[in-house]
């Protein structure tokens, strides 16, 4: 008879795991760490104790999930379930769509400019609301769309606020560095001239709720019209409805 892939053991704290296996080694390892910081946060030591993996072994592959974000780090160094598993789960309506209704459509009459709101979907970001003006030229991104994470004003907003883990594995091939996330952080707001498309200029800020950074609220255009620096031109408007966005969600 073959050893099995690995022993489950429990510790007096832990709650016993189910023994489903697959026949995938490491993916049948790492849906049980996934279970097993879902129902509560652990220690790398209590992982090990629960599951019976070797530290190294446990050790990889949360890191491997925190990478996804399926997994973050508490800052007590525990473990725990991470914002990707929510963002996988369907939803048909939440309070930032609706939200998004009442908000966007203003914002387009300030500023005359195309307005989105982005979020992280996997190593990706994804518009889940837009608005638009009627008439001139605009930005035109529908619904659904999915952009890289290494170009353009909300990109920056979202790997801002992500794990350590996370923004390490998207620098490297990112038109900005860990000094402009740091810069974003402190300025709550970032801005994009040419980076994704030339002739494309965007800025975007974080909107929150009480779990912290949900989205980026961006407004984009062609960049002859949203001038050298988008946040100083749009900061003010761009602000205030990103707080408004934000009382809908409380």
């Amino acid at each position: 008879m073959g050893k099995p892939a690995y022993t489950e053991t429990s510790s007096p704290s832990s709650t016993p795991v189910a023994s489903t296996t697959s026949g995938i080694q490491v993916l049948d390892r790492a849906l049980l760490i996934l279970g097993i910081v879902a129902r509560r946060p652990h220690s790398l030591s209590e992982l090990c104790d629960t599951t019976g993996l070797p530290r190294a072994t446990a050790h990889r592959i949360a890191v491997a999930l925190e990478k996804h974000r399926m997994v973050t780090r508490l800052e007590d160094g525990q473990w725990t379930a991470g914002p990707a598993l929510a963002e996988l789960a369907p939803k048909s309506s939440t309070r930032l769509d609706e939200a998004a209704e009442h908000v966007l459509p203003d914002l387009v009459e300030r500023t005359g400019e195309a307005v989105q709101i982005y979020k992280l979907s996997g190593r990706e970001r994804v518009c889940i609301a837009t608005a638009e003006p009627r008439q001139g030229l605009r930005d035109t991104v529908p619904v659904g769309n999915r952009l890289t994470l290494n170009a353009g004003s909300a990109a920056k907003v979202l790997v801002a606020y992500s794990p350590t883990v996370f923004q390490d594995d998207i620098l490297p091939d990112a038109a900005y560095t860990a000094e402009d996330l740091e810069l974003v952080r402190a300025g709550q707001i970032a801005e994009s001239v040419g980076e994704r498309d030339a002739a494309l200029a965007s800025v975007s800020v974080p909107v929150r709720d009480a779990s912290g950074v949900i989205a980026a609220l961006s407004i984009s255009g062609p960049a002859e019209r949203m001038g050298p620096s988008p946040a100083a031109r749009h900061r003010e408007a761009l602000q205030r409805s990103a707080a408004e966005l934000e009382r809908y969600l409380r």
